[in-house]
């Protein structure tokens, strides 16, 4: 047992995951690195005096193996990063269910199911933080790839929705929305970048965005990455409230909604 600070961050062997997991070891935490590639895991963990360990996220008993993994190895938990993604190779409407199926597998599911195999020994240790990454196409649309989009887009809702019920056990949680990263993800339109001159985050700069947010001290915040702009939260335009002819209902709240979605559409 422990009582140094534990995080543990999926999607960890590379990109993005690497330089948070490399970043929080700095800062002195006990780093698990999982990854689906076992052994690409292990050589990080290995670098950052961690553990590294081979979960599919998009497995339902994935993120629950991972998170009972770090309690075992350091009997707590306090920062959790669900930054594994993918996108779905397929271009504007192009469909294919399989291709569906893994991306929302992967950057949805690794989510809701990382939150909740996290909650538990979060609230254990007095409260936590959880980070997850979606990207700014989870804030604008981005139409090479919409259902990379529609993901990036419900895990930014996810977070912002979940932010208040988890307050009362001391859990924040954020998104983190990057701009185009050099890492893998970008694939064969790598060149187009380089040949356009678009300026490209280091996985390093979004690292720095991620600790960021641990010290903001936020809750329910999407945190855009761009270069050469501070990272910072998202401010969301709000949404027009109700109104009638004679002006009833503007600027009432709506009532407590325990027991919504139970009933059919």
């Amino acid at each position: 047992m422990c009582e140094v600070p534990v995080a543990l961050v999926t999607g960890g062997a590379g990109g993005i995951g690497a330089a948070v997991a490399a970043a929080l070891a700095a800062r002195g935490h006990r780093v698990v690195v999982a990854d689906l590639d076992a052994e690409a895991a292990e050589a990080v963990a290995e670098k950052i005096g961690g553990l590294g360990i081979g979960v599919d996220v998009a497995d339902p008993a994935g993120p629950a193996a991972a998170v009972a993994r770090a309690l075992d190895a350091y009997g707590r938990l306090d920062v959790v990063a669900l930054n594994a993604g993918i996108g779905s190779g397929l271009a504007g409407a192009d469909f294919d269910l399989a291709a569906y199926r893994r991306i929302v597998g992967v950057n949805l599911d690794g989510v809701v199911l990382g939150v909740a195999a996290a909650l538990p020994a979060l609230r254990a240790a007095d409260g936590g933080s959880i980070v997850a990454t979606a990207s700014l196409a989870g804030l604008v649309p981005m139409p090479a790839d919409p259902l990379y989009t529609l993901t990036k887009a419900a895990v930014v809702g996810y977070v912002r929705a979940l932010a208040e019920p988890l307050a009362a056990d001391g859990v924040r949680v954020n998104a983190l929305c990057p701009g185009f990263t050099d890492t893998a993800i970008l694939g064969a339109a790598r060149p187009a970048f380089e040949s356009s001159g678009f300026p490209l985050l280091a996985p390093a700069d979004v690292a720095a965005a991620f600790l960021a947010i641990l010290d903001a001290g936020g809750t329910g915040e999407a945190w855009f990455v761009q270069p050469g702009r501070e990272p910072a939260a998202y401010r969301f335009r709000g949404v027009p409230g109700p109104a009638s002819g004679d002006g009833a209902g503007a600027g009432v709240a709506p009532p407590p909604l325990a027991g919504f979605g139970r009933g059919t559409g």
